[in-house]
């Protein structure tokens, strides 16, 4: 029993600010506060962060959403772009080039109802205003919604 060797030597952590390896303040700077552990300065930002507590947390960019807005199209668009009796999708509104990719995918596509629609159309996965709404029914088109 008395021969039995352990396979990794213990490893002494290197105690720091107490004197020892590193010589003199050990790395600690020089008198005060600084050259003690647990504790340091209290900032002087705390206490002018404490007396607005709506914005406490918020960050730099707190009023941002995280929500993907949609693409804005008007039904003027529509009725210059396409032809009586096409289906308009956030698709093939990419395919002619009204829609760009957000982060690599396309994004939601909200008609509103600025301009005039004269074409009979049909628009399908698309969010669309009430007065967009109008303005196509009135036309003859149909609204279809894709529940997936």
């Amino acid at each position: 029993m008395n021969q039995i060797k352990r396979n990794t030597p213990r490893k002494k952590s290197i105690q720091v600010g107490r004197g020892g390896k590193r010589g003199k303040t050990s790395g600690r700077g020089h008198k005060g506060q600084h050259q003690h552990g647990g504790h340091g300065i209290r900032p002087d930002i705390r206490d002018l962060i404490k007396k607005l507590p709506k914005l406490r947390g918020r960050g730099k960019h707190g009023n941002t959403s995280i929500q993907t807005k949609p693409e804005v199209v008007n039904v003027s668009t529509l009725d210059t772009l396409f032809n009586v009796g096409d289906v308009v999708s956030p698709n093939t509104l990419f395919e002619k080039k009204l829609v760009k990719r957000q982060g690599g995918k396309i994004p939601a596509v909200k008609i509103l109802g600025n301009g005039e629609l004269s074409k009979k159309l049909s628009i399908e996965n698309c969010i669309v205003s009430a007065p967009a709404r109008a303005k196509i029914e009135a036309a003859g088109g149909a609204i279809v919604v894709d529940s997936k």
